[in-house]
């Protein structure tokens, strides 16, 4: 069913139609679009545009229009371009003629941003919950690991000691911005277009302010083009999750090279590990190689929708319909690696002793004897020239720091006595790293203990605004 032609001598070419056509994907906004035709319908009945007779008609088929397509009793024909003209002929079919005075007042136009604006702050607040629970697993993971060492990494060179808890909390940090710009965006998202029509508004008695408020929205956008046009929250909801997937990618990188032959520190669960057809020894951690190679895919459609978004005039245009896809294949994915990666970190058990026995090579502690002589009075370019020496001479004679004699110290820089051996240790060096975010056992505590706190008030918040959503769309 088309909702229009009055105008044309003729239907669209075969072509024409099928290139046109968007039900194929845009059915999933249904129940989306017959809430908003609710909201509408409030509307119009509170302007004196559809009588109380009409209004209880149509309100009914809708309720049932709801439940059917619930149920999958109700479903698009071929002849259906969109969801819209679907719901429509749904309408028509129950009611004859009247079933098309819900259109008064309302275009494809604001009815599509109304859809698209509910269905993602329906589908990103349950995937900022998704979220959260990744982080409170990879939080009770860095507990667990809080008093472990292990060397970190800078270009992925051995760099300074740390705890290894620390380095599993900064996930955790990570995501907890993602959910921060769910949130942010759910402010500037949660405005209806309802009532701004085609993208003039319109000369009859609606009520966009109170369709607003019906459905859950702060208010109505304030410019009737803008509100028709407007696609930057499907462009900003994309970059969260494709920074989501970026985060998740990283994440996965590390997982992959910790497992590794070579690291030997991660040890994957066989439940969240898969195998090789050909190779009977192998365990790849294939979810973490996904998660890599699915950011690809997530970055893709972000671009996809900027590259679409930066030519067009405002108002609408039909280039909009290409805003769906990409949203839908976004939430998608990121719907099928969270759960599975959630469960990998969950799994996942590390080798202290590896661990440890890597934390004080490769001159990691390099950092503790120029610090030193920084306490010594002695300037740290100084300083970082005389640990350079010390480093050179134990790769020269194949030593670690901690071997050099302290004839072999003194002769490099009259500062390095032997008193410098009480820093050469690992754990000297971690439990001395206490300034804010760093890594002494009492400072990651303290990052750990703050996190959970975000991430109980950011559940709160999602728990919240999910209640309030799915009470609204079950009115």
């Amino acid at each position: 069913m088309a909702l229009w032609g009055g105008r044309f001598s003729s239907t669209p070419a075969d072509a024409v139609f099928a290139l046109s056509r968007s039900i194929q994907f845009d059915w999933r906004l249904a129940p989306y679009d017959l809430r908003s035709s609710l909201a509408h319908l409030r509307g119009l009945e509170k302007g004196g545009l559809i009588s109380s007779v009409d209004g209880a008609a149509i309100r009914g088929a809708l309720k049932e229009l709801q439940s059917e397509v619930e149920s999958g009793n109700f479903l698009p024909h071929d002849g259906d371009e969109d969801v819209h003209s679907a719901l429509e002929r749904g309408l028509t079919e129950k009611l004859g003629a009247v079933g098309g005075a819900l259109r008064a007042g309302r275009s494809r136009n604001d009815q599509v941003a109304t859809d698209m604006r509910l269905f993602a702050i329906d589908h990103l607040l349950h995937l900022a919950g998704q979220v959260s629970a990744l982080q409170r697993v990879i939080l009770a993971k860095a507990t667990e690991y809080l008093d472990a060492p292990a060397p970190g990494f800078t270009h992925l060179q051995h760099a300074q000691p740390v705890l290894f808890g620390h380095e599993l909390a900064k996930h955790a940090h990570a995501l907890n911005r993602d959910v921060d710009r769910i949130r942010d965006w759910y402010l500037r998202t949660s405005f209806s277009p309802l009532g701004a029509g085609a993208l003039a508004g319109s000369s009859l008695a609606l009520d966009p302010e109170g369709s607003a408020t019906e459905l859950g929205f702060s208010a109505p956008i304030a410019n009737s083009i803008d509100a028709v046009s407007d696609r930057d929250f499907v462009a900003e909801a994309l970059f969260i999750l494709a920074m989501i997937g970026t985060h998740l990618s990283r994440m996965g990188e590390e997982w992959s090279l910790w497992a590794s032959t070579e690291f030997g520190w991660a040890k994957l669960a066989d439940a969240f590990a898969t195998g090789s057809s050909i190779m009977p020894q192998k365990k790849n951690p294939d979810i973490a190689e996904l998660a890599r190679g699915k950011a690809g895919r997530l970055i893709g459609n972000l671009t996809a929708v900027l590259a679409m978004l930066k030519g067009l005039p405002f108002a609408y245009n039909r280039d909009l319909q290409e805003d769906k896809e990409p949203l839908f294949d976004s939430i998608d994915t990121l719907n099928l690696v969270l759960p599975a990666f959630t469960g990998m970190v969950a799994s996942t058990t590390f080798d202290r002793a590896a661990m440890a026995a890597a934390a004080s090579t490769g001159y990691s502690l390099a950092t503790e004897i120029a610090d030193f002589l920084v306490r010594g009075g002695i300037p740290f370019a100084q300083a970082h020239e005389a640990v350079g020496k010390c480093v050179y001479q134990c790769e020269a004679s194949g030593k670690e720091l901690h071997e050099l004699t302290d004839a072999q110290f003194a002769a490099i820089h009259p500062g390095l006595t032997a008193d410098v051996r009480k820093v050469l240790t690992v754990e000297g060096a971690l439990q001395s790293r206490t300034t804010f975010g760093g890594t002494a056992q009492i400072k990651v505590a303290d990052q750990i203990a703050t996190l959970e706190s975000r991430i109980l008030i950011n559940q709160e918040w999602i728990d919240d605004k999910s209640n309030l959503f799915s009470g609204m769309m079950g009115q």
